[in-house]
């Protein structure tokens, strides 16, 4: 995650933050921030360390490592949290900030009522 977090693209923020993901395979995908001009085209780093792990095949996330260059821990955003929910719910989340102080949630804690599939088969009257 740090490693990837000094790839950042990040010319409009100025803000680098690496992720990596620790698929249910064992595997470790990493990913950064991709900044662009028109913001909405912006890039996460957990949803490209996710999108790095989904492209090899992975299935489920069993935990995500996110490290950015604030002192304090910076935690995912909406987003992040809603994209990573679709792969492990109960997922731990290990924040690191550039000093070494870290924290640690499950996903669960993050997003208590997340979206998921069961609410579109409720909507068809499938269950």
């Amino acid at each position: 995650a740090r490693d990837a977090g000094r790839n950042s693209h990040s010319p409009y923020s100025g803000f680098k933050v690496g992720a990596a993901v620790l698929g249910g395979s064992g595997r470790v995908y990493s990913g950064c921030n991709v900044e662009n001009a028109s913001y909405p085209v912006s890039l996460c780093a957990e949803r490209g360390a996710l999108a790095a792990a989904v492209a090899d095949g992975e299935k489920t996330v069993d935990a995500v490592l996110i490290v950015s260059d604030s002192d304090e821990p910076c935690p995912p955003c909406g987003m992040c949290r809603q994209a990573l929910a679709e792969f492990g719910k109960d997922m731990e989340v290990i924040l690191v900030g550039s000093g070494g102080k870290e924290s640690r949630f499950a996903l669960s804690d993050l997003l208590p009522e997340s979206f998921d599939a069961g609410f579109l088969s409720e909507k068809e009257g499938r269950s």
